[in-house]
């Protein structure tokens, strides 16, 4: 209708102008005409803006969705790129790991044949030191065993209690330096011989002998018996009576007018100083019988050959009673500790020949 109205406008203008009567009238027409095709003009033009504006902006929504879809490719692109390389660094940790795994299966195993080196080497070590421990020890062992038997033999030969005890003594010490265990119970028996040997050993021996020697010094100062004596001696008897009756018909008597010669007395002295001589060397020997009898063959020479009557011949003998009542020490029976070593150190050498065939008789 607008449009129908503005073609027909000038028409009606022109006819209208023609007409005198209503000229007011179209000028009116006119300009209500001129505002509707101004008021259409605005709207056309504030469509076309609009339709303008509306394809801008679809244009620039075009723009900035090519933008955002471009800046999504080069996201998306980056993306495959990262991928890849991640793939490519995967891979390559992947071999990596590979490689890895290759070394340590032969790191491992050069550890296992070092392990084994190892053990072979220590097994060889500790065999060359069982051995060097063996060769010592089989040393030291003999050396027990000498000293063990040295001083059983020293003690039967010579009865000499001190020497086999110090021999016994040096065999403990010996013994004590071993390393194998097996033979420190032997040491119990070396201790239980040598406390017999302490025991067998007289408490008054060092008494003993020095009484010995201050009677075999006082020998020549005892006063000796007068042969020309009739007083009762220990060949009264028999003898006596041939004297008496043998005294009325011949005098005997010495021509030096002395109890008894020099040579006599010294005789005497040196008979006496002889057996206390002996008792010292059987006391020291440890020979009791020996002993006993020395100190009885002292006494009888005192009682015979000296003046019993006299204080110095009296003490004298009262300290051979007194040698002659102290309590003998009975013998020691010796060598069970060095049969015991001997017979461990025979056990011992069975040992290693029983390990070795062991294992060969286990073999098929």
């Amino acid at each position: 209708m607008s449009q129908d109205d503005s073609f027909s406008s000038p028409g009606a203008a022109e006819t209208r102008a023609d007409s005198p009567s209503r000229k007011p009238a179209p000028a009116r027409r006119g300009s209500g005409t001129l505002a509707v095709a101004l008021l259409l003009a605005l709207v056309a033009l504030g469509g076309a803006g609009y339709v303008g504006w509306r394809q801008w902006q679809q244009e620039q929504g075009r723009v900035a969705g090519s933008v955002a879809l471009d800046a999504l490719r080069l996201r998306v692109e980056t993306l495959e790129h990262g991928a890849n390389a991640s793939d490519n660094e995967r891979n390559l940790l992947r071999q990596r790991l590979g490689d890895a795994d290759q070394v340590n299966r032969s790191l491992r195993e050069e550890l296992l044949s070092q392990a084994e080196r190892t053990r072979n080497l220590e097994d060889a070590v500790a065999k060359l030191s069982e051995k060097t421990l063996s060769a010592h020890d089989a040393m030291l062992l003999d050396e027990t065993e000498s000293l063990l038997r040295m001083g059983k033999e020293r003690y039967e030969l010579f009865h000499d209690a001190q020497g086999a005890a110090a021999a016994y003594a040096l065999a403990d010490q010996t013994l004590a330096a071993v390393d194998d265990g097996a033979f420190s119970g032997l040491r119990q028996s070396i201790g239980a011989e040598r406390e017999a040997l302490a025991k067998s050993q007289p408490a008054s021996l060092d008494a003993s002998l020095a009484t010995l020697t201050s009677l075999r010094a006082g020998m020549a100062t005892l006063p000796l018996k007068s042969l020309d004596s009739t007083g009762s001696s220990s060949s009264a008897g028999g003898w006596s009576r041939i004297v008496a009756a043998l005294d009325s018909v011949v005098k005997v008597q010495r021509t030096n007018g002395a109890p008894l010669s020099v040579a006599d007395a010294r005789f005497a002295r040196e008979l006496t100083a002889i057996d206390l001589a002996q008792a010292q060397a059987a006391l020291l020997a440890a020979d009791h019988d020996g002993y006993v009898a020395a100190l009885k063959r002292a006494d009888a020479g005192l009682a015979e050959q000296f003046d019993s009557s006299t204080p110095a011949v009296q003490q004298a003998r009262a300290q051979l009673a007194a040698l002659l009542a102290q309590p003998s020490s009975a013998p020691v029976q010796l060598g069970a500790a060095w049969t015991e070593l001997r017979n461990l150190r025979a056990v011992h050498a069975l040992k290693p020949a029983a390990s070795s065939s062991a294992p060969a008789g286990a073999k098929p």
